[in-house]
């Protein structure tokens, strides 16, 4: 079976990743710096690598011998990017670029690229679709974009085959209760929402009530982790078999608002969610949802776990433990 390294692999989203592939029977070596992430969540049959990137020793000594690299090692703060964009430009543009000159380096020509709905921007139509417009409004769409455009030229001239995964908000836990560490410094909505629940937070500031939606809160697209996990593995699997690469979304084509969220994690949690209303937040669009047609036309992949339900379900049975 072939080897796989997940660079970011103790991560939130990372580590769904590792007990997938684990499952599947691959060699999954874990790079991480642990600064977002956990060891405890990496699964045991992975070999672990505590170090950076930027360390062009361990770096080069992870790449070694592998046969694909999935590359998840980013700071996500759209924020904190508008505020901080060297400390972007570091991580996740020279970083990813640093990643790429040791693929080349050490001959590795399959590489899993993790992207965003950042890329995309204001909606100028909905469901969004691969053929939208790419237009960031916040930095870290830019970087990850700026990445993807290295990627496929990288695909061009040196014969790299990449397929980059645009996220939308990933979200839940491992139903199975393998991963049990939490998010540090959540800045999206499902986990502030559990951290409210849990007492950790005082209260929940809801963004703009005003939005041309049903209940003028804005409308999000969530998708489940563990069917990011599977996209991943699915991911491999084309990449082994096509010569080609490709970029493509992953979502449920479903949206939820605000409030639809803080209303079923009430009734999961069985627990008030007390939150404020203030003003919008600049660069929120209304709605943000997502055709993955691609996704199952190239990988058979089709989201299993998405419902809000289960997502909030998962989510709790993590959180819970915490009280």
């Amino acid at each position: 079976m072939q080897n796989v390294l997940l660079i970011g692999g103790a991560g939130y989203i990372g580590s769904h990743i590792v007990f997938r592939l684990c499952d599947l029977g691959y060699n999954v070596i874990v790079l991480d710096d642990l600064s977002s992430g956990f060891k405890e969540n990496v699964d045991p049959r992975a070999k672990f690598i505590h170090g950076s990137i930027f360390n062009d020793t361990i770096l080069n000594q992870a790449i070694a011998n592998v046969d694909s690299v999935i590359h998840l090692a980013a700071l996500k703060d759209a924020g904190e990017s508008m505020v901080n964009p060297v400390l972007y430009t570091k991580q996740n543009i020279q970083g990813s670029l640093t990643v790429l000159k040791s693929c080349l380096k050490n001959n590795v020509k399959k590489i899993v690229f993790s992207s965003t709905a950042a890329v995309y921007g204001n909606p100028s139509y909905l469901p969004l679709d691969e053929d939208h417009p790419t237009s960031p409004i916040n930095y870290y769409g830019y970087t990850k974009l700026c990445i993807e455009r290295n990627l496929f030229w990288y695909s061009e001239i040196y014969g790299i085959k990449v397929a980059c995964l645009r996220y939308f908000n990933a979200t839940g836990y491992d139903l199975k209760n393998k991963i049990n560490k939490v998010e540090k410094n959540p800045s999206n909505l499902l986990p502030i929402v559990m951290e409210t629940l849990i007492g950790k937070r005082s209260e929940l500031e809801v963004y703009g009530t005003d939005y041309d939606t049903d209940d003028g809160t804005c409308l999000r697209d969530y998708i489940h982790v563990s069917d990011l996990a599977d996209a991943h593995s699915k991911s491999l699997e084309f990449l082994d078999s096509s010569k080609k690469s490709i970029c493509i979304n992953l979502a449920t084509g479903n949206c939820h608002s605000v409030l639809d969220v803080i209303k079923e994690a009430q009734e999961v949690s069985g627990r008030p969610v007390n939150y404020r209303f203030v003003k919008r937040r600049q660069g929120d669009p209304p709605k943000l949802y997502a055709k993955s047609n691609l996704a199952k036309d190239l990988l058979n992949w089709s989201p299993k776990f998405s419902d809000l339900n289960t997502i909030l379900k998962s989510k709790w049975n993590v959180y819970k433990k915490l009280l």
